[in-house]
């Protein structure tokens, strides 16, 4: 094992074969869902994951999450809220290899179930009263809050649903300040912005399964340059 991999919360995600479970049922017949619990994953100190709505990549943030001791619906390592169970047990199915030497703890943050997290964290006392900040402000309020306590492995699942293209900016400095501490991160999105994260390995996510690929040769970053190039061309071509 390099000396790096000592330090980083999850070095690996090992596959325990997925010989017996139903390649018909969701979402077990997601191409990348079926890659990984072949051939598992290896993540570095910072990891993108890009695809079209419906690809998996949600799914597989999610389930990464679970297995390392996460709420699916977003928090630290032991949060206890819930509001309604839509998970699958795809972290049922893997196994994390963590580094010897790493912090233990961690965070999930998710677009899609923050407005009941922030519910939960208000009725625990949280510094900040997140309900009365815009969703893009409380998103980013909250780590910055967090990023004085929690030292590990940080998990955003489309935050720039929350986000506009300068809080995608300053969230990117938000992640910096995160690594810089010793955290790992793992981010999906569908922001070429973000998608840009220093140093990241980038894996983008389809019928294919998982693919690894640099920034410019990403579906995203070109379907954005031809949009910017020309809107109203782009969305003749695919509006209908």
């Amino acid at each position: 094992m390099a000396v790096a991999e000592l330090f980083l919360p999850l070095r690996r995600i090992e596959p325990m074969g997925a010989a017996e479970l139903d390649a018909g049922r969701w979402p077990y017949y997601l191409p990348p869902v079926r890659q990984l619990l072949y051939e598992g994953l290896d993540l570095g100190e910072a990891t993108v994951i890009v695809g079209e709505n419906g690809s998996g990549k949600s799914t597989l943030v999610e389930a990464i999450a679970m297995a390392y001791g996460m709420n699916p619906e977003g928090g630290s390592t032991g949060a206890m809220h819930r509001t309604q169970e839509s998970e699958s047990s795809l972290h049922e199915h893997f196994k994390l290899l963590k580094g010897a030497a790493a912090p233990r703890k961690g965070f999930f943050l998710r677009a899609e179930t923050m407005h009941s997290f922030y519910t939960y964290l208000d009725e625990s006392r949280f510094e900040t009263k997140l309900h009365e900040r815009s969703h893009g402000e409380s998103f980013l309020d909250l780590v910055e809050e967090r990023i004085r306590y929690i030292k590990g492995l940080w998990i955003f699942d489309e935050p720039e649903s929350a986000l506009s293209l300068s809080g995608c900016v300053k969230l990117l400095g938000l992640i910096e300040r995160l690594r810089e501490q010793g955290s790992q991160i793992i981010l999906s999105t569908h922001s070429p912005v973000l998608a840009a994260m220093r140093d990241a390995q980038i894996y983008e996510v389809g019928g294919w399964g998982m693919r690894q690929r640099p920034y410019d040769q990403l579906e995203l970053v070109n379907n954005w340059r031809d949009c910017l190039d020309d809107p109203r061309g782009f969305i003749s071509r695919y509006a209908g």
